[in-house]
């Protein structure tokens, strides 16, 4: 186990962690489809503005050792405790060691009230489906858009065993 540890983002992180973002999709981009690419705004600070600092949204920047390695932003429902994991993403130079992993077990240890998580990942996104299916233990339940390799997506849940 590392020191991880999880602080709440605002305005002034988003800088710092659009740059961590851009580095994180593209590597992942690159790999499965020879480009640089991720989702609207990931690359300008504009996903984080959108989605990490929308009120409904529990987000975090992750740090170890006093620095910015990456991010996640959480959509907590209360009433049903069926949550969701809106993003992931760390610092690729620190990937494939076990730290993604060691993130998903703090967040779940976080929310011991969860009934379901929740997640999409891109079609091509290999390694996201390794993570989620054979580390994290979520299932994939449906296809969208199963002919659009780089647009579709899977969706994946996880039912917690209370």
């Amino acid at each position: 186990m590392t020191d991880v540890a999880f602080e709440t983002f605002s305005e002034e992180d988003i800088p710092e962690m659009t740059e961590i973002m851009t580095r994180s999709f593209n590597c992942d981009s690159m790999m499965h489809l020879g480009k640089n690419g991720g989702p609207t705004g990931y690359d300008n600070g504009e996903f984080l503005r959108t989605w990490g600092l929308d009120p409904r949204s529990t987000q975090y920047k992750i740090v170890r050792n006093n620095q910015t390695i990456g991010g996640i932003i959480l959509w907590i429902n209360d009433k049903t405790n069926i949550n969701t994991l809106g993003l992931i993403f760390l610092d690729p130079n620190l990937q494939d060691g076990g730290l993604g992993l060691e993130v998903w077990n703090k967040v779940e240890s976080m929310y011991p009230n969860t009934v379901k998580w929740c997640t999409e990942t891109p079609i091509y996104s290999r390694r996201n489906h390794h993570f989620y299916i054979n580390k994290c233990g979520f299932h994939l339940i449906k296809i969208k858009d199963p002919k659009d390799y780089e647009n579709g997506s899977y969706i994946f849940e996880k039912e917690m065993n209370k």
